[in-house]
């Protein structure tokens, strides 16, 4: 048996079912000859964007597993890899590296050593003898503890040899932990004396799959919840204690609370310090529970530290508050108080949501959307800039991993390959990204990606014809260069690459296009819907 071979039997041991990649990769065919269905995109980037959704859609279960070639393959890739470790994600990349002799020849990229830094563990298979040991590292590494990219480098000359022996490998252990008893019990302590507790949800509530928990402790204290934007859904956004989930925009109702907090408590979260998340405000005694130590005193300083798997720290936190809070506390005053502010919020934002301005107000077309879809049966993400920032606050989730949040590197392009993979773990789902005009412009060939490999996702594209959110600091550069001006005809570029493609301009049109784009995907095309909208440029803290 050639390594290439070993290698596929190995991931069919662990479950894997799609290899992405692109162009050049031994591994490819030996993936093949294997079952295990092969996926090209027509750039790095998004195939790992594709395997990114695997491992989150699945919590890990089918982890997402890319391959490239050696030298430019790994270095277009870089910035996926990149961005997946950002955002935490368990991915194993397998790039062909050079042969050994030219391993670590002067300006051949070392993908073990340059992708070091964005990846939990990255090592070379140098002998076929060791391709079981160092599989086994690699997905121990990737299903224990906090996630991130696990590079494996396979050397062309390697992928040539024979395996000694049979493979005898079999599936890693998973393993979780819980912080000790006495930690929990000084935290249970401070959230119980707490005036005006509000509990922030971070996306480690989804890798525990912990949400019934999370649920029962907020219902416990009568406690409002609001999530980062990776943790977005990870608590139903309808529940009348629901704030929400906040990045660069978020409903009043979030920041009124949690700046009138006397105890923060964050579960499954890094709170990292970002431009793209909520900043957590000062003078707050802060209870902080993640499952990686070094997020402690990272950037938030805090009471108390509880280190371990989400689910089981809710467990055992609510446990041992029961001891005390024998009944749930009246939600009551603290329901009429968010909806109090949710009222007077709204009321101010009903104008640009129910707008039958032309150019459409992107606002109008998020809600009609919203309101149009099945939500219990659909996947929607974001790409970074606009579009995120006025998804945010409006697209109240109901499920978990309905909305596939993020926003610590924010790279272009981003949502469309999550969406794809997406559509792959859940291929019974509606399966939706919100892009715009620039982001489209970085990865909008793999559309063709959509059709060919048939995933028939919903592509809704806000098009205002400039890069808006740069308008304000690029004044001059506009006015005598027209810098920030990019546009073109997507609906038609949709339909040039085999998918469905519709232009859409005036508000009486946007659920009717949005019905006949679902119906596309119902009958197996990827559709493509392009708002032509106005160049919305407000901020606002509150959306």
């Amino acid at each position: 048996m050639k390594v290439n071979q070993a290698i596929a039997e190995i991931l069919k041991r662990e479950g894997i079912e799609i290899l992405f990649c692109y162009p050049r990769n031994e591994l490819i065919e030996g993936a093949a000859a294997a079952d295990i269905r092969t996926i090209f995109t027509r750039q790095e980037r998004t195939a790992v964007h594709m395997a990114d959704a695997m491992s989150r859609m699945t919590r890990g279960k089918k982890l997402g597993v890319f391959c490239m070639q050696q030298g430019p393959g790994s270095e277009n890739a870089y910035g996926g890899i990149a961005q997946a470790f950002s955002e935490s994600v368990p991915v194993l990349v397998i790039p062909r590296g050079f042969n050994r002799r030219l391993a670590h020849v002067p300006r051949n990229f070392n993908s073990t050593i340059v992708m070091a830094h964005v990846a939990k563990h990255a090592e070379p298979l140098t002998a076929a003898a060791e391709v079981e040991h160092v599989f086994r590292r690699a997905f121990t590494q990737l299903r224990n503890g906090r996630g991130a990219p696990v590079v494996v480098e396979v050397p062309g000359d390697v992928f040539a040899e024979e395996v000694p022996g049979p493979i005898t490998y079999t599936p890693v252990v998973v393993t979780r932990y819980a912080p000790e008893a006495s930690a929990v019990a000084a935290a249970a302590k401070t959230l119980l004396a707490a005036e005006r507790l509000v509990i922030y949800a971070g996306q480690g509530v989804h890798w525990a799959e912990a949400y019934d928990e999370l649920r029962e402790l907020a219902e416990l204290f009568a406690a409002p919840v609001c999530t980062s934007l990776p943790g977005k859904s990870s608590f139903d956004e309808t529940h009348p204690l629901s704030l929400g989930s906040g990045g660069v925009t978020m409903r009043k109702s979030l920041w009124d609370c949690l700046h009138a907090a006397d105890v923060i408590f964050g579960i499954g979260c890094s709170f990292s310090a970002t431009p793209f998340g909520v900043a957590i405000p000062h003078g707050k005694t802060v209870v902080h529970a993640t499952l990686d130590p070094a997020d402690l005193n990272k950037n938030v300083p805090v009471a108390h530290g509880l280190i371990g798997d989400a689910k089981l720290t809710l467990q055992a936190l609510i446990a041992e508050c029961r001891k005390d809070l024998k009944t749930a506390r009246d939600p009551g005053p603290v329901v009429a108080r968010i909806k109090e502010i949710e009222t007077a919020w709204m009321a101010q934002w009903l104008p640009k949501l129910t707008s039958d301005e032309v150019p459409l107000s992107p606002y109008r077309v998020i809600a009609d959307l919203w309101r149009t879809v099945d939500l219990n049966r659909t996947v929607i993400t974001h790409d970074s800039g606009s579009p995120r920032d006025q998804l945010t606050p409006f697209w109240r989730a109901t499920r978990p991993h309905s909305y596939i949040g993020w926003g610590k590197s924010t790279q272009l392009g981003y949502g469309f390959g999550l969406i794809l993979g997406a559509k792959l773990a859940c291929p019974d789902k509606l399966c939706v990204n919100v892009w715009g005009d620039a982001a489209i412009g970085f990865t909008g060939m793999d559309f063709e990606t959509a059709v060919r490999a048939r995933i028939p996702i919903l592509s809704i594209l806000l098009n205002n014809s400039a890069m808006a959110v740069e308008l304000d600091s690029l004044p001059v550069s506009t006015q005598k260069y027209r810098a920030t001006d990019i546009s073109g005809d997507y609906a038609a570029f949709a339909r040039a690459m085999g998918g469905y493609g519709e232009r859409i301009e005036r508000p009486d049109e946007i659920v009717p296009a949005i019905h006949r784009g679902i119906a596309a995907t119902e009958a197996g095309t990827p559709a493509l819907l392009e708002f032509i909208t106005s160049q919305e440029t407000a901020k606002s803290m509150f959306g």
